[in-house]
C-alpha cells in the first residue's frame, strides 16, 4: 500500500521540540511517572515493581482490560483489545474495509481517521460543520449510499471542539442499524466535558457495531504511554483486530500498560486538573480573543481541548504560523494541516503555560500589523 505523509504529524516534528511556546497542542501536559506512581494502590505499586520486561499478551494486559471495562458497559475483557491508538485506527480501517466499499468521515478532522481509508481505495464523503461547528445529523442521513460500509465520527471533535447531544448521537445509531454499517467513534477526548451530565456513552454501549477508541493520550495528559484501546461487542472483530495486530506491535509496552491501569484506577486524579486547566485557558483566550483585531470570532469548545479560530490576515493560515514560530516561538497548527479551506488555526487549552504564551502572542501581533487584513 502507499499512503500520503502525514501532514500535521510532520509540521509537530519540525516544530513541537524547539519551539518555546504550543499553542496548538491537542493534548494536556503530560504528568511525570513519579506524579503517577503516588497514585497507585500497595498492589499497584508491588506490580509496577515487579514487572518482567518481556512480552506482553496481544490483546493487552487483563489487569488493564478489566480496567478499560469499568468504563463501559460490556462485562468482558474480550471485547477489548490495547495498542497505540494510531495503530489501532490503521487496524480498523483494514480489517473494516475493501476497495469497493464507501466511508463518511467527519470533516475536519485528524488525518488518520480518512488517510487510511484512502490508501486503501475506498470512496470517502465528508460530513462538515456549519460556520459555527454544528454537525447537522440530518445532514449525515443524505451522505449514506448504498454501499456505505463505514461511518466515522469523533467526538469530542478535534480541532473545532464540537460536541453531540445523546439525542444526536442516538440519531446517528439508527441510520447506521437502517443501513448496516458500522460505526468507528474516535474518542480520544472522551470526558474532557466540564458538565458531566452532558457526557456521551462511548458508542460501543449504544451499537452492537459500534467500534470506540479511546485511550490515555488526552484525557489523562500521558501521551508518553501510547496507551489506546478499541472496545466492540463484535467479537470477531476484536479477534481479527488482535491477529492484524500481529504484524505490527505484536504487543504494547508492559511499563506502559501498568502506568495505564494505575491512570485508569484513579481517574479522577488525572481528569480533574485537566478540566479545570481547560477551562481557565478557554477563559483567557476567550478575554485575549476580544481584544485582538486578528480574531472576529471566537467559538469555544463544547467540549475537548481543542478550538478552530479563524484569522483575519492577509496571507495563508501556513505563512502565518510558520512566520510566528520562527519569529517569535510560538508554534500554532494552520488550516491546511486538516486540508480545511479558509484561514484558521487550532488553539489547544491543555498547557499549564498559556498565560505565558499570549503576551507574547500579543507582542507579534503587535509587532506584524501588516499581516492583518484591512
Amino acid at each position: 500500500m502507499k499512503i500520503k505523509e502525514f501532514k500535521l504529524e510532520r509540521y509537530f516534528a519540525k516544530h513541537e521540540f524547539t519551539a518555546k511556546y504550543l499553542l496548538s497542542s491537542s493534548d494536556c501536559d503530560g504528568y511525570e511517572q513519579s506524579h503517577i506512581l503516588d497514585q497507585a494502590s500497595s498492589d499497584e505499586l508491588k506490580m509496577w515493581n515487579e514487572i518482567k520486561l518481556g512480552y506482553t499478551e496481544s490483546a493487552g494486559n487483563p489487569i488493564l482490560r478489566e480496567s478499560i471495562s469499568k468504563f463501559y458497559s460490556t462485562n468482558n475483557i474480550n471485547d477489548i483489545v490495547v495498542g497505540s491508538p494510531g495503530e489501532l485506527n490503521f487496524i480498523a480501517m483494514h480489517v473494516l474495509l475493501e476497495k469497493q466499499d464507501h466511508v463518511v468521515a467527519v470533516a475536519p478532522a485528524y488525518q488518520s481517521l480518512h488517510e487510511v481509508v484512502h490508501s486503501i481505495g475506498c470512496e470517502i464523503t465528508f460530513w462538515k460543520p456549519n460556520e459555527e461547528w454544528v454537525f447537522d445529523v440530518n445532514h449525515l442521513e443524505g451522505l449514506i449510499k448504498e454501499n456505505t460500509k463505514l461511518i466515522i465520527i469523533n467526538f469530542p471533535h478535534n480541532p473545532t471542539g464540537s460536541y453531540l447531544s445523546i439525542e444526536e448521537l442516538n440519531q446517528i445509531v439508527g441510520i447506521a442499524e437502517r443501513n448496516d454499517c458500522t460505526v468507528f467513534s474516535d474518542e480520544m477526548y472522551h470526558k474532557l466535558i466540564s458538565e458531566p451530565d452532558n457526557e456521551l456513552p462511548p458508542i460501543s454501549d449504544l451499537y452492537e457495531k459500534g467500534i470506540s477508541l479511546w485511550g490515555t493520550s488526552k484525557t489523562f495528559g500521558m501521551a508518553g504511554l501510547r496507551t489506546g484501546w478499541l472496545v466492540c461487542q463484535d467479537k470477531s472483530f476484536i479477534q481479527k483486530a488482535i491477529a492484524f495486530k500481529d504484524y505490527l506491535s505484536i504487543c504494547s509496552s508492559a511499563p506502559s500498560e501498568v502506568l495505564s491501569i494505575i491512570a485508569l484506577n484513579h481517574i479522577d486524579d488525572f481528569l480533574q486538573p485537566n478540566i479545570e486547566k481547560i477551562q481557565q485557558n478557554i477563559k483567557l483566550f476567550e478575554s485575549f480573543a476580544k481584544q485582538q483585531e486578528l480574531i472576529s470570532t471566537f467559538t469555544p469548545p463544547r467540549a475537548g481541548s481543542t478550538a478552530f479560530v479563524p484569522l483575519n490576515i492577509n496571507c495563508t493560515s501556513l505563512e502565518f504560523s510558520n512566520h510566528m514560530v520562527e519569529t517569535a516561538g510560538i508554534m500554532t497548527i494552520p488550516a491546511e494541516m486538516f486540508d480545511h479551506p479558509g484561514k484558521f488555526i487550532r488553539v489547544g487549552f491543555g498547557r499549564q503555560n498559556l498565560k505565558e504564551t499570549l503576551p507574547v502572542f500579543e507582542c507579534f501581533l503587535d509587532q506584524n500589523k501588516s499581516l492583518l487584513s484591512e
